[in-house]
């Protein structure tokens, strides 16, 4: 049995993996900033822990985090509003991760997306552009952390259903739906070859298994 901390555990893809997870045996803690998300958390199969990620600081957070095996970030400020989506996705991601190295959980799994990259190509006009800047500068920070980090980049998100099948070989972004990107952030939770490995992936026709051992 592993214990998992997802924050952003209100989010659509939070809510689809946490029934996979304490299905298997795991314990599930989910962060929410609404205490009014609580019992959708609950009926998702996790704890809610209401917690605010944009304002907490990094103490608080390590001790948020002490006592899990894994980390999964799949927060996010929504867009909008460049400010917070700085505060958001850079900032409390990145103290997320100084605060799991502190605490001594080294297993950590970042949604991110397709393009992520410092060489994202984005105009500084388009309303993407702070998103774009801020995932990129968050998915470094990972990468240098010392953690036993996977960054996964799934395409264009959908409601369609799992398939339990996806792409990691194509050269550009497509689309995947939110039930198969839980199953494969629950898969590379068990799978040690995703380790300090970024995955980008598309619905596909590869078992998810298959495709993460690379």
């Amino acid at each position: 049995m592993a214990r998992t901390l997802i924050i952003g555990g209100h989010g659509k893809v939070a809510l689809l993996l946490a029934p996979l997870l304490s299905a298997r045996g795991d314990e599930v803690t989910a962060v929410i900033r609404d205490p009014d998300q609580q019992s959708d958390v609950r009926e998702a199969g996790g704890s809610p822990v209401v917690f605010d990620i944009e304002r907490e600081n990094r103490d608080s957070l390590q001790q948020l985090i002490a006592g899990h095996d894994a980390v999964v970030w799949s927060a996010g400020a929504g867009g909008g509003n460049p400010a917070r989506t700085r505060a958001v996705d850079l900032e409390a991601a990145t103290r997320s991760m100084d605060a799991a190295a502190e605490a001594g959980v080294r297993r950590y799994v970042m949604v991110s997306y397709y393009g992520s990259s410092v060489d994202h190509g984005i105009d500084p006009a388009d309303p993407f552009f702070a998103y774009a800047e801020a995932k990129a500068e968050a998915d470094e920070h990972l990468r240098s952390s010392g953690l036993d980090w996977t960054v996964l980049g799934p395409s264009r998100l959908t409601l369609g259903p799992a398939t339990g099948t996806i792409d990691v070989a194509a050269s550009e972004s497509g689309e995947v739906s939110r039930a198969d990107v839980a199953q494969v952030i629950a898969q590379t939770l068990i799978e040690p070859a995703t380790i300090r490995r970024t995955i980008r992936f598309n619905g596909g026709g590869t078992p998810i298994a298959e495709a993460l051992r690379g």
